[in-house]
């Protein structure tokens, strides 16, 4: 008999607003992945099965700091027009990285982070909102290398 360690699955965080349609759709869709790879459906991915973790709670800061890497695409927080608006979108009123952790750590209860945002957290990837095709390339890694 061979022991083996059971395979860790990689953590993708859903950061939800029950209330919002948007937090809802895009927890229908990680849902519907997760039952596909746990099903074994999903042949055509670099990924199988994961692990849904679903929070009301906003992230930590330094969570923030990963995410705002992640959509941006550009840890110093350049202020190109791309930059500026995945910040945006992240936090609301952000100029940029620097400006959108000021604005959550000063920011109340929850800093004015946007729900939803799903994140990857093993392959450094984050989407805005509930764009189902963006949350399925991220989570199946169909254009991860």
């Amino acid at each position: 008999m061979v022991f083996r360690f059971p395979k860790t699955l990689d953590p993708i965080t859903l950061f939800h607003n029950p209330s919002s349609q948007a937090s809802k759709n895009a927890l229908a869709t990680l849902k519907r992945a997760l039952t596909a790879a746990e099903a074994g459906e999903a042949q055509t991915t670099k990924r199988g099965e994961f692990q849904l973790e679903v929070t009301t709670a906003p992230p930590t800061t330094d969570q923030l700091r990963n995410i705002l890497d992640y959509v941006t695409g550009d840890p110093a927080g350049a202020g190109n027009n791309r930059v500026f608006y995945a910040v945006e979108q992240v936090v609301k009123g952000a100029r940029d990285a620097e400006d959108a952790v000021k604005r959550f750590k000063e920011g109340g209860l929850d800093g004015g982070f946007v729900r939803p945002v799903t994140v990857d957290w093993t392959n450094g990837r984050a989407v805005v909102g509930d764009n189902e095709s963006e949350i399925l390339k991220m989570v199946h890694q169909l254009d991860v290398d």
